[in-house]
């Protein structure tokens, strides 16, 4: 094969050669906008209680103030606290997605890249802009590739990819520096669907992990140390033993159209496979005021891929962790109190009669999309007492491009993930996060980000 003429040639040529000038302003503006809602759902994971024994193993593994833990503010080593903060991030499915790839890009980009600049010193705001950029379009390019089933976790891998490159394109490496960081991250990466499907709490897990292995292979690459160069289409690379089913187009179009705009949010902190359920039997009850207790049966008919992950039966005894994957739990969690909350994944509420009785109304039927990576388009259907049929179609799931939040929509969820963490961040704090955020093109210093994502002293536990 000849280097200059590869997938992987043209991917390194995009991190090298992508100036934050050459964005376009939609894409600043997306990068915004997920940078403050990656900050709020990692204030709101600060809650979940496996962040404290995760703290306390990751001490054995050295002292350092590099970087600071969001929330709670101790300095750790660049390594601990991306792992941490990544974990944060994704340890209750509420951080954002692209649909396509099916990746979560911001939740390893945004806890390594912040954890090195604080590290580093003196990255800027447009700095963290085109790094998170560039980081997407590497992380997304390769996970739309693939065409089989999803085995190895995706957000996890594809994420550690996009932070290296990001890494590699603040330091300046050339072409041949950064492919072979790339390599290095490839040789490092981890995550298997297993977790996934046991509903086991290393699934976020899996997101820090591969913080830490972006952060080692730019190291080593700074180094002089070399990477596989054919991490990619090699014999025993990412396109042969990981996603061996793939087509070459999203690669080949890497830069023609920023991905960080093709972005999801998740309005609620589930799954992205639960919303369509949720976000179809709201609508239909809504809009013919449809009565819970009427309901005998809704049906979510959405792609396989839908089935693969959320298509589980809610149980009183669940975790958290399968719970937050589990369809019907979320669905009629949703429609017997509004919406989902984080305070809905706990052991009371799963044995709630009323919730399990209705999720268990509650079935999921496949599609016929032939892909077996698409979360779109899905039908919900609902049968009511007495025979009557409603149905919708949902092109779009909300919070999807198609079906983008409003940016009042946007802030009321950073507001609600910021105040429901292990102590809610004031008024202030959010206020001045906003801000920041909105000015990110001016800030000189991406540091003073982490400074507002501290919650007060005086309410220290």
């Amino acid at each position: 094969m000849n280097p200059s003429s590869s997938l992987t040639h043209r991917l390194v040529e995009h991190v090298v050669q992508t100036r934050f000038e050459s964005l376009p302003e939609t894409a600043h503006i997306a990068a915004k906008v997920f940078i403050l809602d990656s900050l709020g759902v990692a204030l709101s994971g600060t809650r979940v209680p496996l962040v404290g024994e995760l703290k306390h193993m990751a001490a054995s593994w050295g002292r350092g103030d590099d970087a600071r833990i969001w929330g709670t503010g101790e300095r750790v080593p660049a390594g601990t606290a991306a792992f941490i903060n990544g974990y944060q991030i994704h340890n209750q499915e509420w951080d954002c997605v692209h649909e396509p790839a099916v990746v979560h890009p911001m939740a390893v980009v945004l806890a390594t890249l912040l954890a090195d600049a604080e590290r580093t010193g003196g990255i800027t705001g447009q700095q963290l802009i085109s790094g998170c950029s560039i980081a997407v379009d590497v992380a997304t390019s390769i996970g739309r590739s693939a065409r089989n089933k999803l085995r190895f976790f995706r957000p996890a891998m594809c994420g550690a990819l996009g932070a290296t490159a990001a890494l590699a394109h603040w330091r300046g490496f050339d072409a041949s520096t950064t492919r072979s960081a790339l390599g290095l991250a490839y040789s490092q990466l981890s995550g298997t669907m297993q977790a996934h499907v046991e509903g086991s709490p290393v699934l976020p897990m899996q997101i820090g992990f591969n913080t830490r292995a972006a952060l080692n292979a730019v190291e080593l690459a700074a180094r002089g140390i070399a990477g596989p160069t054919e991490f990619l289409e090699g014999p025993f690379g990412y396109f042969t033993l990981i996603d061996p089913e793939w087509d070459r187009t999203a690669l080949e179009h890497i830069g023609t159209q920023p991905s960080i705009c093709e972005l999801s949010h998740k309005p609620f902190p589930s799954g992205r496979a639960t919303h369509g359920g949720v976000d179809g039997a709201m609508s239909l009850c809504a809009e013919h005021g449809i009565a819970i207790e009427s309901i005998r049966q809704i049906r979510v008919i959405a792609p396989p891929l839908v089935i693969q992950l959320v298509d589980r039966p809610a149980k009183a005894d669940m975790a958290a962790s399968y719970a937050r994957l589990c369809l019907p739990y979320v669905a009629a969690t949703a429609l017997l109190k509004g919406s989902v909350d984080v305070t809905d994944f706990n052991a009371e509420s799963f044995a709630d009669p009323r919730r399990l009785a209705l999720a268990s109304r509650i079935v999921v039927l496949r599609d016929g999309n032939p892909s077996l990576n698409a979360l779109s388009p899905q039908r919900v259907e609902i049968s009511v007492e007495g025979g009557r049929e409603f149905a919708m179609d949902l092109p779009d799931v909300l919070g999807a491009p198609g079906r983008p939040l409003s940016r009042t929509q946007h802030l009321a969820k950073f507001r609600r993930a910021a105040t429901s963490g292990l102590r809610p961040l004031p008024e202030s704090g959010m206020l001045q996060l906003i801000e920041l955020v909105d000015r990110l093109e001016t800030v000189q210093d991406v540091s003073q980000l982490v400074d507002a994502l501290m919650f007060p002293q005086d309410n220290a536990a």
